[in-house]
């Protein structure tokens, strides 16, 4: 028999097992079947029977045939926990493996490290076979905006981070900002948010209440305290994230209007940048109102647009965007036409 044959006849039984239940009355070979198939499986009512008579010897399966349709089950001496993963996991893993990373503690990591390469492994050796198995290589997420690198952060500075987060203890650092200021802050971290390529602890420092972002890749030292962190009360991870701290703002709201091109008009239709988007047209113009978190993830966003969008309203932000222009214009002015 072939090598490949062999190889996804040896998958497909080993879904079978882990399909079995050690409990009920047992599941009957078209319930199987019906599984398998979902999992990815091509494969008839027939051959589930044959592979469930080839397994029975080894493994102690039961058969149930008091009644049709037989029904199938572990022993109720044998183990059922069976150290795999099924074909809709390794999918799972593969897919959001990249995600996951930054998020997980290093310990964690290294866990499932064995996992991750068993889920490529299998989705390999079933990929000839199986669409399903072929799916994480058909899709893929991408950044809407000019992908960064990722910066170093050193390993150790990661795990006692992440080891301090997950006891709630202090954190005593050494922390150089976007300035060569370095300092030495005893942190209390709250969280961990990934934004982009870079990876934020979510702490108040010291004995303020303030809370602060601090970039993972700019920490020279990080270390246990084996000391109980002070807790900041009412504080919420996700809450902290919908209010557009991650956008660089204080959670202010500004209602937005501004002019845009026909095209840009067309691409907030599809994708609004609130939910209480109006647009409509204004002479040969589109007008743009929304209300939305006031963050300099918005000027960003504004200035990106070049000479697709004119802010029109509040005042404020029409004085911040025009100087902004009138400076990098300025950088420009030696250039000859």
């Amino acid at each position: 028999m072939p090598a490949n044959k062999t190889r996804n006849s040896l998958a497909r039984q080993w879904e079978l097992l882990k399909l079995l239940p050690s409990r009920s009355e047992g599941r009957s070979a078209t319930e199987l079947m019906k599984e398998l198939t979902q999992a990815g499986y091509v494969i008839s009512k027939r051959q589930v029977e044959r592979d469930l008579l080839d397994l029975q010897e080894f493994f102690g399966l039961e058969c149930n045939d008091d009644r049709m349709p037989y029904k199938w089950r572990w022993s109720f001496d044998r183990p059922s926990d069976l150290p795999a993963i099924t074909l809709a996991e390794a999918l799972s893993l593969v897919v959001v493996e990249e995600t996951l990373k930054p998020l997980l503690p290093l310990s964690v990591q290294k866990t499932l490290h064995p996992k991750f390469l068993q889920a490529h492994s299998q989705l390999s050796m079933m990929a000839k076979k199986s669409p399903t198995a072929r799916w994480a290589k058909k899709v893929k997420t991408v950044p809407a905006n000019l992908p960064l690198l990722p910066p170093t952060i050193n390993e150790q500075v990661l795990e006692d981070v992440q080891t301090a987060l997950l006891l709630d203890e202090q954190i005593a650092a050494t922390y150089q900002g976007m300035s060569d200021k370095v300092l030495d802050l005893r942190l209390h971290p709250l969280g961990l948010v990934t934004r982009g390529s870079v990876v934020y602890l979510v702490a108040t420092a010291n004995d303020y209440s303030d809370i602060r972002l601090y970039a993972l890749h700019r920490f020279k030292k990080a270390a246990r305290t084996f000391e109980k962190l002070k807790p900041l009360k009412g504080f919420s991870l996700a809450r902290y994230v919908e209010e557009g701290a991650l956008q660089f703002g204080e959670g202010a709201q500004l209602h937005l209007v501004a002019l845009v091109s026909e095209d840009l008009s067309r691409l907030l239709l599809e994708t609004p940048i609130a939910s209480n988007q109006v647009i409509k047209a204004k002479g040969k113009q589109w007008q743009l109102e929304a209300t939305v978190l006031d963050t300099w993830q918005l000027r960003w966003w504004i200035l990106s647009q070049g000479v697709r969008m004119r802010v029109l309203k509040p005042a404020g932000l029409v004085k911040e965007i025009a100087s902004t222009l009138r400076s990098a214009a300025d950088q420009y002015s030696d250039i000859t036409k």
